[in-house]
């Protein structure tokens, strides 16, 4: 829960400066020099840039924690078997451990999202970042494609008649 209100309060005071950054394009483009107006809209790049970005860490954060009530849902959750040394930090050796089974778990099963969100877990555990970025979007994109499958198979119904 701390971590949603500081996503939050951060995203809030991300808006507030956009907003803040735009009025100010907007006022250099509507005094109506050509310098002016080239710095205005340089201005207003910013916070689309900014926006986008927002909006895509949101729509990200949103689906992995989806992913995760889900597996919560069905008890497959990773558990934490991670050591931690006196100062509660993740012990190098244990995560490494960790990490070397579930990604044996993920090339055992490539195709399931769940094995890629737990080796995302076991990325970000061994702190890396950009890794566990790019398996949790695997995971995403996995569950995403097998959402639509099971809805599709579900929804069609056959029927089948026999003439006697």
């Amino acid at each position: 829960m701390r971590a949603k209100l500081s996503y939050a309060i951060a995203a809030a005071v991300l808006v507030f400066y956009f907003v803040l950054v735009g009025s100010r394009g907007v006022m250099l483009i509507q005094t109506g020099t050509l310098l002016t107006v080239t710095f205005g809209v340089a201005v207003l790049i910013l916070p689309v840039i900014g926006v986008w970005f927002l909006w895509k860490n949101t729509e990200f954060v949103r689906k992995a924690n989806q992913l995760a009530a889900e597996l919560d849902a069905e008890g497959g959750l990773p558990l934490d078997e991670l050591q931690r040394t006196p100062s509660g930090r993740i012990d190098r050796d244990s995560a490494d451990e960790v990490f070397a089974k579930r990604k044996a778990e993920t090339e055992a099963s490539p195709d399931d999202w769940r094995s890629w969100f737990r080796l995302a877990v076991a990325y970000h555990d061994a702190r890396d970042t950009p890794r566990a970025r790019k398996a949790m979007q695997r995971a995403i994109a996995l569950h995403m494609s097998t959402s639509k499958g099971a809805a599709a198979s579900g929804s069609s119904v056959t029927s089948s008649s026999t003439g006697d």
